[in-house]
């Protein structure tokens, strides 16, 4: 909360006079204390701290570590940083960094950090095989922040799978040691730093407890130095369970490891004993950490898939054979199944008695899952306002000496635009045994676990499963400005079903409606405020009280924000917080809804988010076969929706707005064949489509390119266009994919013909194998080459196709090449057509775009060619633009319309329209039309239409200028100073007439010229006064220009 809001600091305390009500609803009072961190950002100040040189690697920051060292400005005793990326070779600067390492880096030596996932480990293990020994002068540590997406959705997994391949090439005397918990990966973050003389890979949990808001100790920097890891005060395993169990289950320290532990806790005859030490292997210490009883040692062994080896089967297996143990397995553990089988108390527990051969019964299932402990989901969208919301409610509890309060926030980014949030806050008793449990495991969001569910995107109840995680009879709070009866009738049915099932409390709050009632400034900051004292108030229950609530909320926000009184919204918070009821079921009600579940597949919401998921694939690469094979999973589905012609979901889901397929009905020429300009008349029948327009709107026109140049192209670049390629839509992250053949991606979708910008050039020129290509591209793309860059772009237009004839060497594969270019923009056109008029169709006026370039080569325009080439029958996709050109509100207001060559379209709108009111009788005022062009009898654009509308006294008058048919020429503007004491009249009065003026730019000066000399001789005014009397005008929408 900015400073501005009046949070009190943090060593400020409640009255005693409501700690006692607050401490009724939970048993003790959350006190603010000191700012908390995740483990992540103090593994990270150690970092800073302990090293010489930190160097962070891309895929760590997409992990949402190490991300504000970029920006952050280093203290003269802090590491430098160096922003580096995962590529082959990745790890070569740390070695050639360790190789320069002296005394001039002072008491620490050379110390470099590197910050990375197990991927980024991965793509430089094999330059780590020459890590040099360490000394005290010089060694390396490695945090490794374990989160990697995995599978087609991309889900976040804390898998430690991919240490695989790393440890095949680390030196031995390379010390690897895997934390679980958020205290712990801080502690052996520390420890990295006090070995002295030897190399450190730190594995910690990413997915979940480093994230975790929580209080936390922060490692001394006082600690005593050791050698090597052997002589460190740090267990290499740790056992639990029953000591003297006859079956022992071996896993890597972990989260998963953590909900192992808990199990195996209450099963009699079971332990389980984890690996903390990965290297060096101390056979000796696991031998011994056995229990004596143990017969039978099953292990979970962490592999990318089933069928690929894991990294405890060696080791464990010769560790094994010196206790005898008779049976000894291995069990493959994929990060697909390690999702499935962490993701509840109970999936753990069938996935022990399945490795284990036995039944444990339900009885003995851990019974402190299921403890006093408050468990909240707050689901909200992933940016703008709400997205620090649940860390500002967990601070309420953070810092409380009596409750552990853990807070973890998850993102699925694909989820819908903008995407959602879910954050999961457990309130307990200090010291619980869940202490270290990953939350996702102890309040699993389908698994009717939480006392408080809060919903603050009314929009998800239509599409998402956003109640199943509350426990029956649990309370639900959704923000929402929808009054009780539109919040039941937007609520999908599995909803309503799962509200009355599980006996819901369900409540809301208008947190908009109470933000617009008292402030008038920063209101997006007292909804955030609104939202957090409804949730405060039902989690008072009955120990609050409106004093309580309104005392809580100024000591948590001070008295005002933003000279808005805290206790007036505490107030309002607990007057209109309502609790409404489910309807009664209807019984046999059909129920086709299909709600959606969340997917955590993003770390960090931002907008540079771009990871290897976006690469397209092509030919016979599996992903696209999978989206032919299995278009379900990948392609976009439709939302739930009551509209009688819902949204297409595989129509050009790559677009924001609503698209529509029509039919081409019409395509006329208007001018002569023999003349110069080949202006044509379009209409597309819009029935059965849903499609509705207003007067003014602009249609988007979703073109192709032509089929025969686009083979030419495949032919000289060699590429199969029946070849399949699978493109990643924008802003999916690789989620929701096209799958086209080659032939089909350029014509339909990629804009080969299309203007490139610098971007282009710069990243052509990393594919260019000959020097001279290279560089030429890099000078375009550069800002010494924007001379160059503008003649290419503005005087030769050359295209994306033209650059890469020109620079032959320089071809990316036909996928990347795709995903360089980018889609065919929608082009807009004015639409020439009043809906009132014309029923279920939509019409165009187009003029073909044409020219040369200075070479000589014919350039057409990518859209007017595409439209000039359909044929009545053949389908197109739209879209809907708004627009300024919009009638007045009152039909007596004069209108005046100005319209040169096809800027005469939105005005066919007009006067049909107008036509309508007449036959309907309504009364409306003058309506002037002036209309320019070169030729009368070549260019008078639904000339025949304007006489029918002059002769039926639709239109009051036409001033028709046509500049090349007299000796001099003649342009609207002078046709307007014919009518300048009318046009003032109209524009100059209670009237209130309107000026519209529709086409190229170029006529802009001498039309406004022409109304201000009107102005000045038939209404008095002055010059400036004239010019200020347009300029108001256009903020009253009613001087209004739409040119190009």
């Amino acid at each position: 909360m900015a400073a501005s809001s009046g949070r009190t600091s943090p060593g400020s305390t409640l009255t005693a006079s409501f700690s006692g009500k607050l401490a009724q609803a939970f048993g003790t009072l959350p006190k603010p204390r000191s700012p908390h961190v995740h483990a992540a950002a103090l593994i990270e100040q150690l970092a800073l701290k302990r090293s010489s040189s930190l160097f962070v690697y891309d895929l760590a920051e997409h992990a949402d570590f190490g991300t504000s060292m970029r920006t952050s400005q280093q203290a003269a005793d802090e590491a430098t940083v160096v922003s580096m990326q995962t590529r082959p070779g990745a790890g070569l600067v740390l070695l050639g960094r360790l190789a320069e390492g002296t005394s001039k880096h002072g008491p620490r030596g050379s110390v470099i950090t590197a910050f990375t996932t197990p991927t980024g480990l991965e793509a430089m293990a094999e330059q780590l095989a020459d890590l040099p020994s360490a000394t005290a002068t010089s060694r390396l540590v490695i945090q490794v922040a374990a989160a990697t997406p995995v599978g087609p959705s991309l889900s976040i997994s804390p898998s430690l799978s991919r240490l695989g391949v790393p440890l095949t090439y680390l030196p031995d005397d390379v010390a690897v040691i895997l934390s679980a918990g958020a205290q712990e990966a801080v502690d052996i973050a520390a420890l990295s730093y006090q070995l002295s003389s030897q190399h450190v890979v730190h594995v910690f949990d990413q997915h979940g407890a480093a994230r975790e808001l929580r209080k936390l100790e922060a490692a001394t920097t006082s600690a005593p130095v050791h050698d090597t890891i052997a002589h460190a005060p740090l267990d290499y395993f740790s056992y639990h369970g029953d000591p003297a169990a006859s079956c022992v289950v071996v896993a890597l320290n972990g989260a998963f490891a953590s909900v192992l532990a808990s199990a195996v806790a209450r099963i009699p005859g079971l332990g389980l004993l984890i690996v903390r030490v990965l290297r060096p292997w101390d056979a000796e210490a696991f031998a011994l950490a056995l229990p004596r009883t143990a017969r039978s040692v099953q292990i979970v062994d962490e592999s990318y898939t089933s069928d690929f080896p894991g990294l405890l089967v060696g080791p464990v297996s010769g560790a094994a054979a010196q206790r005898q143990i008779q049976a000894l397995h291995a069990h493959s553990l994929s990060p697909e199944a390690l999702a499935t089988h962490s993701s509840s108390a109970s999936a753990t527990w069938k996935y022990l008695e399945k490795i284990v051969g036995a039944s444990f019964g339900p009885s003995v299932e851990p019974e402190h899952l299921s403890s006093s402990a408050k468990k909240v989901i707050l689901y909200s969208g992933a940016s703008g306002k709400d997205s620090l919301l649940p860390e500002l409610i967990a601070q309420d509890f953070v810092g409380s000496s009596s409750l552990s309060a853990r807070l973890l926030v998850e993102h699925d980014e694909f989820a819908k635009p903008g995407g959602i949030t879910v954050a999961r806050l457990h309130l307990a008793q200090q010291a619980t045994p869940t202490s270290d449990l990953p939350l996702a495991t102890l309040i699993p969001i389908e698994g009717r676990t939480a006392h408080f569910v809060g919903v603050f995107d009314d929009s998800l109840v239509k599409t998402h499963d956003v109640f199943r995680g509350a426990v029956y009879g649990g309370t639900v709070l959704i923000r929402t400005s929808w009054t009780a009866d539109e919040l039941i009738a937007n609520i999908a049915t599995p909803g309503l079903d799962i509200l009355r099932n599980q006996s819901l409390h369900l409540y809301t709050i208008d947190a908009a409606g109470i933000a617009a009632r008292h402030a008038t400034q920063n209101l997006d900051v007292c909804e955030i405020v609104i939202s957090h004292l409804a949730f405060l108030k039902l989690y008072l229950g009955r120990g609050g009280s409106q004093e309580v609530l309104q005392q809580l909320a100024e000591a948590t926000f001070g008295s005002n924000i933003d000279n808005v009184a805290v206790s007036d919204l505490a107030l309002a918070v607990w007057r209109d917080l309502a609790e409404i009821s489910a309807p009664v079921a209807v019984a046999d009600a059909p129920d086709s809804t299909s709600l959606s579940s969340f997917n955590f597949n993003t770390l960090a919401v931002t907008e540079d988010n771009v990871s290897d998921s976006l690469k397209a694939s092509a030919g016979g690469a599996k992903r696209a076969i999978t989206n032919l094979l299995f278009p379900e999973a990948l392609r976009p589905k439709a939302p739930t929706t009551d509209e009688e012609f819902p949204q297409i979901p595989t129509l050009r889901p790559d677009l924001p707005e609503r698209t529509f397929v029509v039919t081409c009905s019409v395509n006329r020429r208007l001018t002569p064949l023999e003349y110069s300009r080949n202006v044509f008349h379009m209409e597309f029948d819009t029935s059965n489509t849903g499609l509705k327009y207003a007067i003014g709107e602009a249609l988007g026109i979703h073109g192709w390119n032509d089929e025969n140049e686009i083979i030419a192209f495949c032919d000289w670049y060699g590429v199969d266009p029946n070849k399949l390629i699978s493109i990643p839509v924008p802003e999916t992250n690789g989620t929701v994919r096209h799958v086209r053949t080659v032939l089909q991606a350029l014509q339909q979708q990629i804009d080969l013909f299309g203007r490139p910008p610098k971007s282009f050039y710069a990243a052509l020129s990393r594919h260019a194998k000959v020097k001279e290509d290279r560089m030429a591209l890099h000078f375009i793309s550069s800002p010494e080459g924007a001379s160059t860059f503008k003649k290419l772009g503005e005087k030769d237009t050359v295209t994306f196709a033209d650059v890469l004839q020109r620079y032959k060497s320089a071809r990316p594969p036909i996928a990347d090449l795709c995903e360089i270019i980018g889609d065919i923009k929608p082009r807009h056109y004015s639409i020439a057509s009043s809906q009132s008029a014309v029923g279920d169709r939509v019409d165009l006026l187009i003029v073909t775009v044409e020219w040369a370039t200075p070479s000589g080569s014919p350039r057409f325009g990518q859209c007017t060619r595409y439209l000039a080439g359909l044929k009545a029958g053949q389908k197109v996709t739209v879209s809907i633009k708004p627009s300024v050109m919009k009638l007045p509100p009152n039909d007596m207001q004069p209108i005046i319309m100005a319209g040169l060559g096809t800027g005469a379209a939105p005005f066919r709108a007009f006067m049909q329209h107008r036509a309508v009111l007449a036959a309907q009788g309504v009364p409306t005022g003058p309506l002037f039309y002036y209309f320019g062009s070169r030729h009368r009898s070549e260019e008078y654009l639904y000339g025949e239409e304007i006489e029918a509308y002059l002769h039926d006294n639709v239109l009051t008058h036409a001033g028709l200028a046509f500049s090349r048919d007299g000796p001099r020429k003649v342009y609207i503007q002078h046709k307007m100073q014919e009518d300048a004491e009318n046009l003032a009249i109209m524009l100059d009065s209670d009237d209130k007439g309107v000026f519209y003026l529709c086409g190229p730019t170029w006529p802009v000066p001498d039309v406004y010229e022409a109304l201000v000399s009107a102005l000045v001789k038939y209404k008095g005014r002055e010059r400036e006064a004239a010019g200020k009397f347009l300029e108001d005008l256009k903020e009253e929408e009613r001087y209004v220009l739409e040119v190009y």
